[in-house]
């Protein structure tokens, strides 16, 4: 080997092993933001050892995608606020899958007549999960955007059909390890990505973007594997696994969250013949309550849980939460966070939130790790929470969240729900702890009731 090629070698060794550092501190939010950096550290590395490979004749282009890339993630990171985080994930997503699949068609294009039998099936990988990775990655982003529905699109047949592109994809994949010399069925395996990658989301509820999101992580890891093996790169075979295998096992955990089977979420409402309603005018009896009223609340409280949700990000209220909660521990109050691991729209959200807003992470407390806390609490704050605290999850076999495992909000002794109107929410389930004799609803914007609710508390006194 040349000393070149050694060095190259090296790289990629000290990046894969901060790759894998990386994701070990992602496992929790004390070492999350060193687990960041090692990833960072490990991709630059692994980017400047890759310019040192010996195919690589001229760098200009080279220059100018890194000039052009730099230039767009960093309008990214400075412009798109925390609470459209997921949207910029999904949008990430769909370029990255994009980008393997190019890869791809540019080597089937210069290498058809020369390929192996294994390297044309690693091409073939690499372009059909690339382009289901970007248009699934780009419907995501337009139901949490809201340019198309987020309730659930379906047709009959759905899955059957999705069902047949996939086998058929793999079919004609197959015809190719034997005989590479058909362009048509090639480019007829990247259509049927394109294709899958919007009749697999259009079906699937706003509720599930979450694992939608993730899912398609796994996807764009297994197709930068695919390449890796395509293109012989063995940081790409290591990273891209990394991340296909995280994400899949992140995709089975949130699934398992919602008590939701994960074939019903990858196939889009299989097995069920509920849809959503589309914000049903209420007519039950709900108990509407003031700014004041709150306050009154809180000022005999010994122990707060707030609740946040998606209602939450859509008002940018992370710090006007903090505050209050502030307010109440300058009184004595005991403050705690109650965060369920699918509130939002995407894996760890309110984490990403309230970590912004310089909440503790002590402060946060899992599904199982509270739950219990409920009964023992005075005082409960919903912020734009709905699914996640819908006692019918519980106790209506008939609902279509029924065996989802939800918080024992209903428990307490007052619950404070903050939210815009009593529209339900992104699933469209309607919310039975919005009518229990226990519960305030303060309706208007979250920020705006909780700037208030803080205010009132400071000009009460005791």
């Amino acid at each position: 080997m040349t000393p070149t090629a050694v060095l190259l070698s090296l790289c990629y060794v000290v990046a894969a092993s901060l790759f894998i550092l990386c994701l070990r501190g992602l496992s929790g939010p004390e070492t999350a933001r060193r687990g960041l950096v090692l990833g960072e550290v490990g991709m630059f590395i692994a980017v400047v050892g890759t310019l040192l490979h010996k195919d690589i004749i001229r760098y200009d282009w080279i220059i100018a995608g890194v000039i052009v890339g730099s230039a767009i993630g960093i309008a990214i990171s400075g412009w798109i606020p925390m609470t459209k985080m997921p949207e910029r994930i999904a949008f990430s997503h769909a370029f990255g899958g994009l980008a393997s699949a190019l890869v791809g068609v540019a080597e089937y294009s210069r290498e058809a007549e020369r390929l192996t039998h294994f390297k044309m099936g690693a091409l073939g990988l690499e372009v059909f999960l690339g382009f289901l990775t970007f248009n699934a990655s780009l419907m995501a982003y337009a139901k949490l955007q809201g340019l198309i529905t987020g309730a659930p699109i379906t047709y009959k047949g759905q899955n059957f059909v999705n069902v047949a592109m996939f086998i058929g994809a793999l079919v004609l994949l197959c015809f190719l390890v034997f005989d590479p010399l058909h362009p048509a069925v090639f480019y007829a395996i990247c259509a049927t990505g394109l294709v899958v990658g919007i009749t697999g989301v259009l079906p699937i509820g706003g509720a599930d973007m979450p694992v939608v999101i993730s899912l398609n992580n796994s996807y764009a890891g297994l197709a930068a594997c695919a390449t890796g093996f395509a293109l012989g790169s063995q940081i790409l075979i290591i990273s891209g696994a990394l991340d296909g295998s995280s994400g899949f096992l992140l995709s089975l955990l949130m699934s398992r969250a919602m008590n939701r089977s994960f074939t019903n979420i990858l196939f889009g409402a299989f097995g069920t013949d509920i849809a959503p309603t589309q914000g049903p005018a209420v007519t039950k009896a709900y108990n509407e309550a003031t700014v004041e009223d709150a306050g009154a609340v809180l000022k005999a409280s010994q122990s707060v849980i707030f609740v946040p949700g998606y209602g939450m990000a859509v008002s940018q209220a992370q710090h006007a939460v903090r505050d209050l909660a502030a307010s109440l521990e300058r009184r004595g109050v005991d403050v705690k966070y109650a965060i369920h691991p699918v509130a939002g729209r995407m894996p760890g959200h309110m984490n990403v939130l309230l970590a912004e807003a310089n909440v503790p992470y002590e402060k946060l407390f899992d599904l199982d790790n509270i739950n219990d806390d409920f009964a023992r609490t005075d005082a409960v704050i919903v912020v734009g929470a709905n699914d996640v605290v819908n006692p019918a999850a519980k106790k209506d076999p008939g609902s279509p969240i029924y065996g989802m495992p939800v918080f024992n909000v209903e428990q307490s002794r007052s619950v404070i729900v903050l939210k815009r109107s009593m529209n339900p929410g992104f699933s469209g389930v309607e919310n039975e702890l919005f009518f229990q004799p226990n519960t305030m609803m303060v309706l208007g914007d979250a920020k705006k009731t909780l700037l208030s609710m803080t205010a009132e508390l400071k000009d009460g006194g005791h």
